[in-house]
């Protein structure tokens, strides 16, 4: 069997699965399922993105935010709509290296993470 390199999705940060019905064009395959290929980045998952990484710069350099400071800071009183895009932006931003995912003071697989999560800064 042909080892894959891992890829995330465009939109929702998860890891992709390879399949074999990809196998011709894994290179261009950019969303894990039909549901992200067909929302793809709107504005305000962008939006989200831009929110974690102005109110993790205006923290101190260890400290982290709740997805949900992202979702209150873009969505005011209707943020609880946003608090998987805003968890979807957290795992892309991630996948670029500019955040970590963490449990219980832990980095974790941000494809995995289950429950509550912290974001904060890279610590390259």
């Amino acid at each position: 069997m042909v080892e894959h390199a891992p890829k995330s999705c465009a939109r929702c940060g998860r890891e992709i699965s390879w399949r074999a019905k990809w196998a011709k064009n894994w290179q261009s395959i950019k969303f894990c399922s039909d549901a992200c290929r067909k929302k793809k980045v709107q504005p305000v998952d962008t939006a989200l993105e831009v929110a974690i990484l102005e109110l993790l710069a205006g923290r101190a350099r260890e400290a982290s935010i709740c997805p949900s400071e992202a979702a209150r800071h873009v969505g005011g009183e209707t943020w609880r709509a946003l608090m998987e895009p805003a968890r979807m932006a957290a795992r892309r931003l991630v996948e670029r290296g500019e955040v970590q995912i963490t449990q219980a003071g832990r980095v974790v697989d941000p494809s995995r993470a289950k429950g509550p999560i912290r974001v904060r800064r890279s610590r390259r």
